[in-house]
């Protein structure tokens, strides 16, 4: 039976775990994020295919089994695994992903490598995945594709399936013209994005700039244009847009261009803070901060993520704040990149070295200024820390939107707290309620800091209040409904 929604998406849906002997397909232990919500939408239709590729070794492959059926309370659907050696993992997302696109959509031009990477690698894996999706689609299926690594595959999709649906979900920023441009293969990207029905990215700058960037390269028409409204900031902030192009024509394919940004789930996360366990830790962690203030900052070892920035900003409030020793602690999660990331490992050094220096100058008994976690925390603990923090200090150089500032807000239920937030990441559009700060100005960044640590209590809850609201209503499921809902249009108006 074919499927009438596909998910092309770089990640398999579940943990693999083997026991005795057998594998088994269970639910990710650390279900946050768009998964759950992309998974749920399997149990509206009668059958559905996720498609994901997987890294196995040449002995793995004779037993490989290319497709998995997966029950589960969101309803049954395959997942089809595209079986990868470790060299084409290597060359696809380690390098051509990681080394040569990562920098040019977070606007970093001089990170980016050309002569490593392996083009035709990447294209014969889009391919794949191309190929995989109208094997399990059918005649009036949806394929839903996400993010950059599969910029490829809607283009092969059309050659494939002339008639199909396409949606495709940008999770990165989408950099402007002349940074975008660099890339040599920039037609070819362009040209596969305009053959989707559907292009979406988190907020309407993004979207402007993609418009932009295929002006440049094609001819196109303009259908049409909107202003920005609703919760999204149209003036005044580094990522604001006034108005938004929504439809525009190209070799007689209309492609509709959405800006909306994803959610994330707050039903999930208060459910976890209420469980029994969780409110043992949360007790167990205020306990052991004895009264002083905590600031959390939560993510990856990555130059884009503004962690030695906000490593350097701590050390000067240290050094101007002798009032504070004793009686604050900075918890930041820097995750440590997966074996192969070469491009990293400077960035990682950096933040090591940063905090063994700080920890060094200012640490004395009974109290460590950071506490650094470079290997994942437990969900429950890490909204634990949301819980408890007096300030989640979330100041990326550039962040397609951030989560963990939408996060950090439901965690605190609207009832105090402080966000900084950088002006850099696409959840600033949508909070403006935060300190907004210029990661790139030390001054600002100081400011921000101070500023933070001195807001009355009121005010935190009328700013906090707000958000809660905003990221409440413009949850995950509100963004994949919104998709939907778009398709459904298009199906009716063809």
């Amino acid at each position: 039976m074919k499927s009438s929604l596909v998910i092309l998406y770089h990640r398999e849906p579940y943990d693999e775990v083997v026991e005795n002997g057998k594998t088994r397909y269970l639910p990710k232990k650390s279900p946050n994020g768009i998964v759950p919500t992309l998974k749920s939408f399997f149990a509206e239709v009668s059958q559905g295919a996720w498609i994901a590729w997987k890294q196995i070794t040449v002995k793995q492959k004779a037993k490989f089994q290319a497709k998995v059926q997966v029950e589960e309370e969101q309803g049954n659907y395959d997942v089809v695994r595209i079986p990868l050696n470790a060299e084409q993992v290597k060359q696809f997302y380690h390098i051509t992903s990681k080394e040569a696109f990562w920098p040019i959509l977070h606007s970093f031009p001089f990170h980016f490598t050309y002569e490593s990477s392996d083009w035709e690698n990447f294209k014969n894996i889009n391919r794949l995945f191309a190929e995989a999706a109208c094997e399990e689609a059918a005649d009036d299926a949806l394929i839903w594709i996400h993010d950059y690594n599969l910029w490829l595959t809607p283009q092969y999709i059309r050659e494939i399936k002339p008639d199909a649906k396409i949606a495709f979900f940008h999770h990165t920023p989408f950099p402007s013209v002349d940074i975008f441009n660099i890339l040599p293969w920039r037609e070819e990207i362009v040209n596969s994005l305009l053959c989707c029905d559907i292009v979406g990215f988190h907020i309407p700058r993004y979207a402007e700039n993609f418009v932009n960037v295929a002006r440049s390269l094609q001819p196109l028409e303009i259908l049409e244009k909107k202003a920005v409204t609703g919760h999204m900031t149209p003036v005044g902030t580094a990522l604001a847009e006034p108005e938004v192009t929504t439809k525009l024509k190209f070799k007689g394919q209309v492609v509709n261009v959405d800006a909306f940004p994803v959610g994330t789930n707050p039903g999930y996360i208060l459910s976890v803070l209420s469980q029994e366990e969780t409110q043992k830790r949360l007790a167990q962690i205020e306990e052991e901060l004895q009264g002083r203030k905590l600031i959390i900052a939560a993510g990856r070892v990555d130059y884009v993520k503004g962690n030695k920035e906000k490593l350097d900003a701590f050390g000067r409030l240290l050094e101007r704040r002798p009032d504070l020793h004793g009686k604050i602690n900075f918890v930041m999660t820097c995750v440590q990149p997966a074996v192969g990331m070469r491009v990293y490992k400077t960035a990682q050094g950096q933040i090591e070295q940063l905090v063994g220096k700080i920890n060094g100058r200012y640490a004395k008994l009974g109290w460590t200024p950071i506490l650094l976690f470079t290997q994942p925390l437990p969900l429950s603990d890490l909204f634990c820390y949301y819980r408890l923090a007096d300030i989640c200090w979330t100041t990326p150089l550039r962040d397609g939107l951030n989560l963990v500032a939408k996060e950090y807000v439901i965690a605190h239920k609207g009832e105090g707290g402080v966000l900084v937030l950088s002006e850099f990441v696409g959840a600033a559009v949508e909070l403006p309620e935060a300190i907004l700060t210029n990661p790139y100005s030390i001054d600002r960044m100081d400011e921000s800091i101070d500023r933070a640590l001195s807001m009355p209590k009121e005010e935190q809850k009328e700013r906090m209040a707000k958000m809660y609201e905003t990221v409440s209503k413009y949850d995950v499921k509100y963004w994949a409904d919104r998709l939907l809902d778009s398709f459904k249009a298009i199906k009716e108006q063809n």
